[in-house]
């Protein structure tokens, strides 16, 4: 089998209340995101702050030179590492929501940083908690066309099996774009409940399609949990983070230990880890 890619998920909706060592500021973003590389991820993924998006407007360019800020300090040490932003919570159009990928793809390359290779699609609609997050068919074909249109591997975020349903419906319609990772949520609190069952469900329905999975658990522990080893005993890869990470003791880890620990396991599986010339290969990232 192919080596482990490993994605951390720097931090998402968790504050420092609940986990002291998630990052925040894009210094700290960068430097936990330095941390994780060296521990074995090759896909970096984080949240910019709210609150810094809207004091410097809110829009695509606040988000992209956020964005740029913690690529800057990252890449700047690691620039083979794959990196990828999260939707703009304060939009409304799908413009205001995705097109900070654009300012970052033209931005990037003209600050030295190499090129954006990564893009955020989640192909679907999903209630967490009291807030709905998604897309309509129309925002969702928006990022197919303009992953596309930059050369972007598709990032996809599936929170329940009619996610994976859209996405085989794109791959037999026009194929995925290149460079593309599946990724399976797996949570208790929606969607399909992280368990053996539940990642067989989500296999099968991507049988005979050759496209590259991750598994991950939302709101709880995917090396804990297992899922962590059941996915790379299956062939696939993994998403750690704290942005999904939670521990009913407690345990208040940094994210490059959350990521050596799926190193670890992937180690000791003889399936070894990712190196990004790997992740690139393995993706077929253009």
């Amino acid at each position: 089998m192919d080596p482990v890619i490993i994605e951390v998920a720097l931090n998402g909706a968790t504050r420092p209340a609940s986990q002291p060592h998630v990052p925040v500021s894009p210094e700290q973003i960068a430097a936990s995101g330095v941390a994780c590389v060296e521990a074995g991820a090759t896909i970096v993924h984080q949240h910019d702050d709210l609150r810094a998006i809207r004091a410097a407007g809110g829009g695509p360019e606040a988000m992209g030179n956020l964005g740029l800020t913690a690529y800057a300090g990252l890449l700047s040490v690691h620039p083979e590492v794959l990196v990828y932003p999260t939707a703009n919570f304060l939009g409304s159009t799908i413009g205001e929501r995705w097109d900070h990928h654009r300012v970052l793809a033209s931005r990037m390359p003209e600050a030295g940083l190499g090129r954006l290779r990564m893009g955020l699609v989640d192909p679907g609609s999903v209630t967490l908690g009291s807030y709905v997050y998604g897309f309509s068919p129309s925002d969702v074909a928006y990022k197919w066309d303009s992953c596309r249109e930059l050369g972007l591997g598709a990032s996809i975020a599936c929170f329940t099996p009619a996610y994976v349903e859209a996405v085989l419906a794109e791959h037999a319609r026009r194929g995925l774009p290149p460079g593309s990772l599946v990724k399976f949520y797996l949570s208790p609190d929606f969607g399909l409940p992280p368990t053996r069952d539940s990642l067989e469900q989500y296999i099968s329905m991507l049988a005979g399609t050759g496209l590259a999975w991750a598994v991950a658990v939302l709101g709880g522990d995917v090396v804990g949990s297992g899922l962590a080893t059941m996915a790379i005993e299956r062939g696939g890869h993994v998403r750690v983070g704290l942005e999904d990470f939670a521990d009913a003791a407690g345990r208040t880890p940094r994210n490059d230990e959350l990521v050596a620990e799926v190193a670890d396991l992937a180690r000791r599986s003889g399936r070894g880890v990712a190196t990004s010339a790997d992740t690139a290969r393995i993706l077929r990232l253009p």
